[in-house]
C-alpha cells in the first residue's frame, strides 16, 4: 500500500470536533483483558479526556524522542509527541516488542503518525511498516499535506504467532521512520471469518458507519466499540453528489436486537442509522491495491417503522457489477435487529472496489460497510534460530547502530540483521539463518552456548573483535563449513564437537586457546582445507606445535592421565587395605588372655602369705596335739 493510498483515503483527520469533549466516565477495557495504549515519545504514563490511560514507550523500543512543531493543535497527549529512529545511531530496522501475547488469539493494532516538521526539515520520512515480519504498507515522501501536517490513524486485524509479536519500521536511506501512537487490543479469535481469513492480516481499507455525519468509537467519542474499533462516515465514499436529494438518512433511538454479541461484537450503534435512497441504485466506491484478495462486511438493520413484512424492501448487492447477493432484511431477522454478511473478493484487477444496492422492491438501504485486504502472513524465521539470534545479541554485545531488533530475516523482500544471511527452508514455509559475518565490528563479548540452535549455520566469522570466554561447545553444527574466530582473546580449548561438523576453513590464529589440537580438527587442512592456529602459545599436540605433555591435554588432564591416575589411587588404596587387614589378622592370633603383670605380682604375694600362714596353724595343731598346754585351756 503507498502512503497516499493509505493516507488519504483510509486515514482519520484529527479534526473534528468531539476531540474537545471531556469525560470522567470510564469505557469498557478490552473484552478479554487484554490490552496496551502506548503514547510514543513519552517517558511518563498519561490519562487522556476519554480516561484512557497511555504507558509510555520507554520499555518497549528504541529511537529518540520528539514533539510536534504545533502541539496545541492536537487534542490528546497521544498525538502530541513521537518517537524517531535515526539510521546513524539504532539502524535500519527498529521494532516495538508486545511480549506475552498469548498465541492463537487476535489483537486489533491501530496506530497514529504525524509528521508536522518535527525536524524543521519540512520533508517527511520515507519507511515501511511491518507486523510480525510482515510489510503492511509503505510510507514514501512527499506525503500529502494534510496528512503531514494533522496525522492520520490506521488499523488491522493479526493473529500472534508466537508469544513476542514485533511491530517494525524500516528506514530508506537516512530518513528515520517515525510513529506517534499504538494500541494493541485483543478481540474474539474466531471475529470476522477467522477460517476464512486464517493465515491472513486484515488490513483496514475503510470502516464506514452509514448516515453517521462524524468519526466515532473509543478513543474518538464516548460510544463504545468492545474491539476497540473506530467507524468513519460514509459521505465520502458515496458515488452520488454530496447533498443530492436522491440520498437519505435514517435514524433511531431504539434498541437493536442481535448487537454486540460473539464473536464480533459490533456495536447497537452501527445500526441505529442507515442510508437508503429514492433512485433505484444506492453506490460506495472504496480505493484499493490491485491483484489483492478483500473480505468485504456489510451491515444491515431496518430501521423503518412502515416497512412491516418481508418483500416490501428487497434488492441485489453487486460488487464490481459481480451480483453476489438478493437482500431481505425483514425477511432475514425483522425489524430493529441487526443483519450482517460477508464476501471474499479475489484478485482485484482494478484500484477501486464499487459496491451497488440496486433495488428490486422498495429502496435498498444499508448500515455499514467494512472492507479489509487480505494480506498473507510472510514467512517468519524460526522461533529457535530467533532465540539464539537474541541471545547471540546480548552475548556479543552488538552495538544499536547494527539495527538487530524484530525478526532476523523477515520480512525476506528487506534485509535480514546487518551481518547475517538468511535462506527459504526447502518447503518454502520459514527462513533460517546460514551465515553470521561479524568481523571487525568492535565486539567485547561472549560466544552465546545457544549458538547451537542454529542449526542451518553454513558459515560464521566473529574475526578481529574482543571476544573472551571459551569456544562452546555446541559450536559444531553438522552444517557449518566455514569458521574464522582468529584475532580475539578466546580462552580454553579447542571442543571435541567441532570434529563433528564439515568444517573446510578453520581460523583460530592469535587466541589464548590451549591443550591438544583434537585430530580431526587438524586434518581439515590435510584433506585440502585450511587450518591456521598459529599465535596460541599453549596449543600442542599436531604437527608444527609442540608436543603435549604426557598426561595434558585441552589445557587440564588428558584421558590417559586421568585413568593413570585414577588406577594409581586405586592401588594405594588397595594397599592400605591389605596392610590393615594384615594386621588385623596378626593381633587377632597374639590375643593373650592372662592377667596384667601388675595383677599378677599381686596375686603371687597373695598367695605366698597364704601359705606361710597355713604353716604356722599346722605347726600349732602339732604341738598341741603332743601335750603342750594350750594358753586357752584353763589350769
Amino acid at each position: 500500500m503507498t502512503l497516499p493510498q493509505f493516507f488519504i483515503i483510509y486515514s482519520i483527520i484529527i479534526t473534528f470536533f468531539f476531540f474537545f469533549c471531556n469525560s470522567t466516565s470510564t469505557p469498557p477495557s478490552s473484552l478479554y483483558g487484554l490490552s496496551y495504549h502506548i503514547n510514543c515519545g513519552t517517558t511518563t504514563n498519561t490519562t487522556d479526556s476519554f480516561n484512557t490511560t497511555w504507558l509510555s514507550d520507554r520499555f518497549f523500543t528504541g529511537g529518540s524522542t520528539a514533539v510536534v512543531s504545533e502541539p496545541l493543535r492536537f487534542h490528546l497527549p497521544s498525538e502530541q509527541t513521537l518517537r524517531y529512529f535515526p539510521s546513524s545511531s539504532y539502524g535500519k530496522k527498529n521494532c516495538y516488542s508486545f511480549p506475552s501475547l498469548p498465541p492463537s488469539s487476535r489483537y486489533l493494532l491501530r496506530t497514529f503518525t504525524v509528521y508536522d516538521n518535527y525536524d524543521a526539515k519540512s520533508r517527511p520520512p520515507s519507511f515501511d511498516v511491518a507486523i510480525a515480519g510482515t510489510i503492511l504498507f509503505s510510507c514514501r515522501s512527499p506525503w500529502p499535506e494534510s496528512v503531514a501536517r494533522d496525522g492520520a490513524y490506521f488499523d488491522l486485524f493479526f493473529s500472534v504467532k508466537n508469544f513476542t509479536t514485533n511491530l517494525c519500521f524500516y528506514g530508506f536511506a537516512t530518513d528515520a521512520p517515525i510513529i506517534s501512537s499504538m494500541e494493541v487490543i485483543e478481540v474474539d479469535p474466531a471475529s470476522y471469518g477467522a477460517v476464512s481469513a486464517a493465515g491472513n492480516i486484515l488490513v483496514n481499507y475503510g470502516r464506514i458507519s452509514c448516515g453517521s455525519s462524524d468519526q466515532w468509537g473509543p478513543g474518538f467519542t464516548l460510544d463504545t466499540d468492545r474491539f476497540g474499533r473506530s467507524w468513519q462516515p460514509d459521505i465520502d465514499f458515496r458515488t452520488q453528489v454530496h447533498g443530492s436529494d436522491s440520498v437519505h438518512v435514517l435514524s433511531t433511538e431504539n434498541a437493536i436486537d442481535g448487537t454486540d454479541r460473539e464473536p464480533n461484537f459490533f456495536p447497537m450503534k452501527l445500526y441505529q442509522s442507515a442510508v437508503t435512497v429514492s433512485e433505484d441504485v444506492l453506490e460506495y466506491e472504496l480505493s484499493v491495491d490491485a491483484k489483492m484478495d478483500y473480505l468485504v462486511w456489510l451491515h444491515f438493520a431496518e430501521i423503518d417503522s412502515s416497512v412491516k413484512s418481508e418483500g416490501e424492501r428487497v434488492f441485489d448487492v453487486l460488487i464490481n457489477e459481480r451480483n453476489l447477493s438478493r437482500i431481505d432484511i425483514y425477511k432475514e431477522v425483522g425489524s430493529f435487529a441487526a443483519f450482517s454478511m460477508y464476501y471474499t473478493v479475489k484478485n482485484l484487477s482494478s484500484s477501486v472496489l464499487k459496491l451497488k444496492f440496486v433495488t428490486v422492491v422498495g429502496a435498498p438501504l444499508i448500515s455499514g460497510i467494512e472492507n479489509y485486504a487480505l494480506v498473507p502472513n510472510d514467512p517468519s524465521t524460526v522461533p529457535e534460530q530467533v532465540r539464539a539470534m537474541k541471545a547471540l545479541k546480548d552475548s556479543l554485545r552488538v552495538p544499536d547502530r547494527m539495527g538487530w531488533n524484530g525478526d532476523p530475516c523477515a520480512p525476506y523482500s528487506w534485509d535480514a540483521w546487518e551481518g547475517v544471511t538468511c535462506l527459504m527452508n526447502k518447503d518454502k514455509a520459514v527462513l533460517v539463518i546460514s551465515e553470521i559475518d561479524l568481523g571487525s565490528q568492535g565486539l567485547k563479548g561472549y560466544i552465546s552456548d545457544e549458538i547451537g540452535l542454529l542449526s542451518d549455520l553454513v558459515s560464521l566469522n566473529l574475526s578481529s573483535n574482543s571476544l573472551e570466554g571459551n569456544i562452546p561447545s555446541a559450536l559444531g553444527q553438522k552444517s557449518l563449513i566455514q569458521l574464522d574466530l582468529s584475532n580475539n582473546q578466546l580462552m580454553g580449548s579447542i571442543p571435541d564437537s567441532l570434529a563433528s561438523s564439515s568444517l573446510r576453513l578453520v581460523l583460530l590464529n592469535d587466541n589464548l586457546l590451549e591443550g591438544r589440537v583434537p585430530e580431526e580438527i587438524y586434518s581439515v587442512g590435510v584433506h585440502g582445507g585450511a587450518i591456521d592456529l598459529s599465535g596460541n602459545k599453549d596449543l600442542c599436540g599436531v604437527p608444527s606445535l609442540p608436543s603435549c605433555p604426557m598426561f595434558w591435554e585441552h589445557g587440564g588432564l588428558s584421558t590417559g592421565g586421568k585413568i593413570a591416575i585414577s588406577l594409581s589411587c586405586l592401588f594405594v588404596l588397595f594397599v592400605i587395605l591389605l596392610v590393615v587387614y594384615f594386621y588385623i589378622k596378626r593381633k587377632k592370633n597374639d590375643y593373650d588372655f592372662g592377667l596384667p603383670p601388675e595383677l599378677m605380682s599381686l596375686a603371687a604375694k597373695r598367695n605366698k602369705y597364704q601359705r606361710q600362714k597355713s604353716l604356722m596353724l599346722l605347726e600349732l595343731e602339732s604341738q598341741h596335739a603332743k601335750g603342750f598346754p594350750s594358753p586357752f585351756t584353763p589350769q
